[in-house]
């Protein structure tokens, strides 16, 4: 009995991709450069992003002028010591420490006046000056705001300031201590993938198209489309090795835990690596050069993520044209979703919308390279 035509079509291309995809393979376990790139790369590159970058202002080099000599003013100096907020440099004279500040040794300080004991018997002016540096104003205003609270603080254990009429106790949800790497070390995972994902598949195809063997490849019955999958394939379970890896580091490592579950963040990932991944595919195909392809991922991958993906900087407080643009960076959307993942648990009214555009975005780059490798078949 023979078998219909379209069985045998179907089966003919099932067995082209399978050999084409056993080839990436047996590519990959030769070439270490890959598994470089996928494993060894994003570790790197997370552990010193999680190291380096934190919005946490902690041990803040300040200088603490005292003046006076008084019982209550060496007190309030030591509740300055005492906080893990700051580092104190003590000092007997504002003249001692202005030459650091002008160096940038110290982001700010406070001076403890001279008559300090009047000031506290009769509160009917500033008890202490808070001098900051004003050329990282993030830094300046935490250290005058932190500052009124040790010296309120102090005040309130002495018994001097009257009794609030109401009290307010502050609760925060998903990040309790308000740890900066808590949030920041999920968007590094997109960041890394971002440019990791693209650069795997950019690299090593361009690489083909160097040596020729992408034209002995094309010269075979398979399809344009059949030859990108099978691309894009083996590179896909590869990046999601990686992200998982970087997940357990970020877990056991950084001390991010994960409240979701690990489903969704592999299901998550697996929408991601489609337009990192078909991204790298379409750089190859237009550059067919590896230093012009890096060169490209480099840029394409890293920098959109970077700064248009919310990992770093919030997309809200963006102009309006800024955030239009955000909508076609694919790693806004995973940005947003490992927070999620790992901060609040699975939440699926966010993740499948995300998912969705992540994966439209993928479609486009593939189509988009598909498209090219067939004007080059002609």
């Amino acid at each position: 009995m023979s078998v219909p035509a379209p069985a045998t079509a179907s089966a003919g291309h099932l067995r082209r991709l399978l050999a084409l995809t056993r080839k990436e393979v047996l590519q990959i376990a030769r070439d270490p450069s890959a598994l470089l790139i996928a494993f060894v790369l994003p570790l790197v590159l997370l552990v010193l992003y999680a190291n380096a970058v934190s919005l946490d202002a902690k041990e803040v080099r300040i200088g603490v002028v005292l003046e006076s000599d008084g019982a209550a003013a060496h007190e309030l100096a030591a509740a300055f010591a005492a906080t893990r907020y700051f580092s104190v440099t003590p000092a007997r004279d504002r003249r001692e420490v202005v030459p650091s500040l002008l160096a940038g040794e110290l982001r700010g300080f406070v001076v403890i006046p001279q008559d300090f004991a009047r000031r506290l018997a009769s509160p009917s002016g500033p008890l202490v000056q808070v001098v900051t540096d004003g050329s990282q104003p993030n830094t300046a205003s935490f250290v005058a705001g932190y500052a009124q609270g040790v010296v309120s603080g102090w005040l309130a254990a002495r018994g001097d300031t009257a009794p609030p009429v109401a009290s307010f106790e502050p609760r925060y949800w998903f990040n309790p201590e308000l740890e900066s790497r808590r949030f920041l070390v999920p968007g590094a995972i997109a960041i890394i993938m971002a440019m990791i994902g693209t650069l795997l598949t950019a690299l090593v195809v361009a690489r083909e198209w160097e040596r020729g063997t992408m034209e002995a490849i094309m010269s075979t019955p398979a399809s344009a489309l059949e030859i990108l999958v099978a691309k894009l394939v083996p590179y896909f379970v590869l990046g999601l090795v990686a992200t998982f890896v970087c997940a357990l580091l970020s877990i056991a490592v950084f001390d991010v835990p994960l409240r979701g579950s690990w489903l969704a963040l592999g299901t998550l990932s697996a929408a991601f690596l489609v337009p990192a991944l078909g991204q790298g595919l379409l750089i190859s195909a237009a550059s067919r050069n590896q230093f012009v392809a890096a060169q490209l991922a480099l840029l394409s991958g890293f920098l959109p993520a970077f700064l248009l993906s919310g990992a770093l900087f919030e997309i809200d407080s963006m102009p309006a044209p800024i955030r239009a643009i955000t909508l076609v960076v694919a790693a806004r959307y995973f940005v947003a979703s490992l927070q999620s993942v790992f901060l609040a648990g699975d939440v699926w009214s966010q993740f499948l919308p995300n998912m969705l555009a992540m994966l439209a975005i993928g479609l486009v780059f593939f189509a988009l390279a598909s498209l090219r490798t067939r004007k080059t078949l002609d």
